[in-house]
């Protein structure tokens, strides 16, 4: 077929997945995430000149996981914080858009029906995790950009290599998956015996790697590490990584398409995509998963499940790729109508809170909390003291999970921490019920150095945060 032939066999699927990436998008545009107003935060200090730090004043973290993120979201640095969010989710969904037109483009040059090319492309959008992170505001939706662009130039191995050590460079857990793509692109596009196969192989693996691990050495000539801050952080649970690993295999529904295994097996790409879906799948499970809901962590490998669809097609009965993909899509669209409502309201109801935490804020010098993102929008000339660790070395090397580390009140009072702000989702008289939470409110110095100053509503439901002010040295009791 003629450049041109395939140009026009891409064109209405490319559009039918972007049509339907687009209408995902718009559905989850009230998604967001804490995380993100931290690396705007980052951001807006660098634009400013303050260097990389989150606090003013304080010294240069690692707070952000994909390094280079920063940078990108530096221009936005001189918009308020909700505003600079804002374009970043409608950037989001621009980079998810044209990944999913990506994909719909590559269904079309596989599949031979032209009716199922575009139903298939129209499956794109019934992926829940895709749709809500392509709008949250994270770096997830370009890191899912530059891998989709990968697994649709594994014809050529080390343009593909190149994209998914891109990828990689966003979230620092793809590098394995970008180093098992490019493999075996590259081995299966070399011709000659199979040492020639395997070297080519290994180079593309080695191109792939290149750019995670030059961000490696970044990270461990200026923050001593080469590994996030968030690791630290964010200690690993097997257990807890299987589990978000199987959840995120059935919330996606795209996994389904694989089920061919006969088909995926006489198909060097797709056997390449598949196996390297495989070794992230089992690369989440051991660094323990998120705490991000709909699936985070696998969102940037899925679009490439479409296309091992698409390759397989003619391998099969086309009435089973058909099936295949209605029941993913179906499955897509239970948990959009069951799970989605949830996360809609985010975007509204995280930024009312800021609106009415800053004036309660006001004048507090240093701020405590586990939820640094919208407190430090709230608070942005304040210190804040993160909990959680994310931002802070000190506190990221104490025992302790991400909502558990053993932060003692005396540290709270070393510091300087003039409000202490705890999540109470029972609402104010229920109080606090992540565990580092709890143990700083029931401690008797916290009693003796703190009190009750306001409750903060976060939504319609009753929960909201409780905000407790230092008590004046006088005051103490």
């Amino acid at each position: 077929m003629t450049r041109i032939g395939h140009r026009r066999e891409a064109l209405l699927p490319g559009a039918a997945a972007a049509l339907a990436a687009l209408v995902g998008a718009l559905a989850m545009w009230g998604f967001t995430v804490d995380d993100a107003l931290i690396s705007v935060r980052y951001a807006r200090n660098l634009a400013a000149g303050h260097g990389w730090r989150f606090d003013l004043g304080g010294p240069p973290t690692d707070g952000v996981t994909p390094l280079p993120w920063p940078l990108f979201v530096a221009p936005l640095g001189r918009l308020p914080p909700l505003a600079a969010l804002d374009v970043l989710r409608a950037a989001g969904a621009v980079a998810w858009v044209a990944a999913a037109s990506r994909v719909g483009a590559a269904i079309g040059r596989s599949v031979g029906p032209r009716g199922l090319a575009i139903g298939l492309a129209l499956t794109v959008g019934t992926s829940l995790p895709l749709a809500a992170h392509a709008v949250s505001g994270m770096e997830t939706a370009f890191a899912t950009l530059f891998a989709t662009l990968a697994v649709t130039s594994t014809a050529r191995p080390f343009r593909a290599a190149a994209l998914a050590g891109l990828a990689a460079t966003l979230r620092p857990e793809l590098a394995p998956w970008a180093c098992a793509l490019a493999l075996g692109a590259g081995a299966s596009a070399a011709t000659g015996d199979a040492a020639r196969r395997a070297a080519r192989g290994a180079l593309a693996a080695a191109v792939a790697a290149a750019p995670p691990l030059a961000v490696a050495f970044t990270r461990l000539a200026i923050f001593g590490a080469p590994y996030p801050l968030a690791l630290r952080a964010k200690p690993s649970d097997l257990a807890h990584g299987l589990a978000y690993a199987g959840a995120a295999l059935v919330v996606a529904g795209a996994p389904l398409l694989l089920a061919a295994p006969r088909s995926i097996a006489r198909s060097p790409r797709a056997l390449t995509i598949t196996a390297a879906f495989v070794c992230h799948v089992a690369v989440v499970a051991l660094v323990g998963g998120d705490w991000m809901p709909y699936a985070r962590l696998v969102v940037p490998v899925l679009p490439g499940l479409w296309v091992v669809a698409g390759e397989v097609c003619d391998r099969a009965p086309p009435w089973m790729t058909g099936a295949r993909a209605a029941l993913a899509a179906a499955i897509g669209l239970t948990f959009f109508v069951r799970a989605g409502p949830a996360g809609r309201g985010v975007a509204r109801d995280r930024a009312a809170l800021v609106g009415i935490a800053a004036p309660a804020l006001d004048g507090a010098s240093c701020v405590a909390t586990l939820d640094a993102g919208w407190v430090g929008a709230a608070a942005p000339r304040a210190r804040v003291v993160d909990l959680a660790g994310v931002t802070d070395p000190e506190i990221a090397a104490l025992p302790g999970g991400h909502t558990s580390k053993r932060v003692d009140v005396s540290m709270l009072v070393a510091r300087g921490v003039a409000a202490v702000v705890v999540y109470a989702p029972g609402g104010e008289a229920a109080g606090p019920v992540r565990v580092a939470e709890l143990r700083l409110a029931s401690s008797p110095l916290f009693e003796r150095r703190f009190t009750r100053a306001a409750f903060l509503p976060l939504g319609g439901g009753g929960g909201g945060y409780v905000l407790y002010r230092a008590r004046p040295p006088a005051a103490e009791p």
